[in-house]
């Protein structure tokens, strides 16, 4: 199973799209994660053109995004349980406030973002997973998503565009 994230879109409705790359390489996912500040739902009804997508919602979606969006979602691939959310506060000791957040739920991985930061680690012995930006550099040196194979393993990788 390949599983394309994305976060941190920032894109206003009908006021653009995600960079084409995305569009093009995200054939072939068989779903997409979404951790939240889409901005406008637009994002992510061109993004169930490619692949099913679960969401959540960020701290800069409006309420049209945040009253249909949940804030964390658990999801089953494979044997694997992933959790998405966005992230909030200070960028410092976030992930450790995220897994703080998960910690009841009993998930191999978390994808998150907010921070535009990329990122692939083991915390705590779950796998974090922040795809960075596909649209905004700020805080970070390129623009990029994230991919998770799901098999006998779970991995994951940053691809920058």
């Amino acid at each position: 199973m390949k599983i394309c994230c994305v976060s941190d879109t920032h894109i206003s409705g009908g006021m653009g799209k995600l960079p084409q790359r995305i569009y093009e390489d995200f054939k072939g996912c068989d779903l997409i994660l979404h951790a939240g500040d889409i901005t406008s739902l637009d994002v992510i009804e061109d993004l169930k053109l490619i692949a099913p997508v679960t969401a959540v919602a960020g701290n800069m979606d409006g309420w049209d995004v945040s009253e249909r969006l949940p804030e964390k979602q658990i999801l089953q691939a494979g044997r694997f349980r992933i959790g998405l959310t966005h992230g909030c506060c200070r960028v410092p000791g976030m992930e450790e406030r995220i897994l703080g957040y998960f910690e009841n739920d009993n998930v191999d991985c978390i994808v998150y973002g907010h921070s535009h930061q990329p990122k692939v680690a083991y915390v705590g012995g779950v796998l974090m997973v922040n795809p960075g930006s596909p649209t905004d550099k700020t805080y970070a040196p390129y623009n990029s998503y994230a991919v998770i194979h799901v098999g006998e393993e779970l991995t994951a990788e940053i691809v920058r565009i």
